[in-house]
């Protein structure tokens, strides 16, 4: 069932326009920016987006104009979290071609105050189906005081993601309609 769906959703995302991805990221750009818990947070991780994924390029060159920007490198199957002072200094890498940092530029995990989360679905809950990997599982328990928030296209969110022992939820998730705050 969890393969299933995840299939349904990514022929949906993968069916969005270009430019279509584009006014859906930048409407989800202007609720995240504007959402106090992001306003609050100094060090945000982003994740770098692929192919039909919020977008988030534009968002990660603004936000280096007055926050400590995080992402991901994934060094031995983890994320190493890594400072990120140019967006031009991101270079693809690993076998997707997601756009990362030459070299870790490390910060301790307790100094991440928001975690950018991408996903095929989430529910209300804050559960989510990824890629099937763990990569980002693994990641956020390793940052349970920061926001976990998930970007997501109105149409990932679902009733009911199946629940694995190891997942992580996330607090919020930010659709170009809507913030949700998960029920714990």
């Amino acid at each position: 069932m969890k393969n299933q769906l995840k299939q349904l959703i990514l022929e949906n995302r993968n069916s969005l326009t270009k430019d279509e991805i584009i006014e859906k990221s930048r409407q989800i750009e202007e609720r995240l920016f504007n959402f106090n818990k992001y306003k609050e947070s100094k060090a945000i991780m982003f994740y770098v987006s692929i192919n039909s994924e919020v977008h988030t390029h534009e968002m990660i060159q603004k936000a280096l104009l007055d926050k400590r920007v995080i992402v991901p490198k994934v060094v031995h199957h983890e994320i190493e979290p890594s400072i990120v002072l140019d967006f031009d200094s991101l270079i693809p890498s690993g076998k997707f071609g997601i756009l990362e940092p030459i070299e870790a530029m490390k910060i301790a995990y307790k100094n991440i105050d928001l975690v950018l989360v991408p996903g095929i679905a989430f529910d209300k809950q804050g559960h989510r189906i990824g890629y099937g990997f763990g990569y980002y599982d693994k990641f956020l328990a390793k940052v349970p005081k920061a926001i976990k928030i998930g970007l997501a296209y109105d149409f990932q969110i679902i009733d009911d993601v199946p629940k694995e022992e190891h997942d992580v939820p996330v607090d919020f998730i930010v659709t170009e309609k809507r913030i949700i705050e998960c029920e714990k």
